[in-house]
């Protein structure tokens, strides 16, 4: 008993669409952070068109919570042109404020568009009706690849 090889969990990060579907996944280990994971999760992201072409990698939009919100997200969604709605948390608001002017303006935040961001517990609350996902049995990535402590973001995509 104790710790398994995987680590002590396995955590997934996950992007999913207005209505609930997961579009891409990535798992890590447990204790690892939610921030360090959004750029390799949008970089995994492919949705197919209706019609011919390239599958489309670039949403219209990322609803995550407060664990994706960081300096380095913000700036790699804004230079994608990829609007984000992300709360920011209480330390990092007051670190902002503390600066006085030299802190900038806070971040852009919509609440409409913020509350939207259940799509992404829906689509959690499905995935736990598998037995693996509901034991957390599975810790290792390469036997499960499923969602164990889940972290998500909902994206946005307007049909092409």
């Amino acid at each position: 008993m104790g710790r398994s090889r995987g680590g002590l969990t396995t955590k997934v990060h996950l992007l999913a669409d207005d209505r609930a579907r997961p579009l891409t996944w990535l798992t890590s280990p447990g204790q690892r952070g939610d921030s360090p994971m959004l750029l390799p999760l949008l970089e995994t992201l492919r949705i197919a068109r209706r019609g011919p072409g390239r599958p489309r990698r670039r949403p219209d939009r990322v609803r995550g919570d407060k664990a994706y919100s960081s300096r380095g997200n913000r700036a790699y969604l804004r230079r994608r042109g990829i609007k984000a709605t992300i709360a920011e948390p209480d330390d990092q608001r007051a670190n902002r404020q503390s600066r006085g002017r030299a802190g900038g303006r806070p971040p852009a935040f919509d609440k409409a568009q913020y509350r939207r961001r259940s799509a992404v517990e829906r689509c959690v609350s499905k995935w736990k009706q598998f037995r693996a996902v509901a034991s957390r049995y599975d810790k290792r990535d390469y036997i499960y690849n499923g969602t164990l402590t889940c972290t998500a973001i909902v994206i946005w995509l307007r049909d092409t």
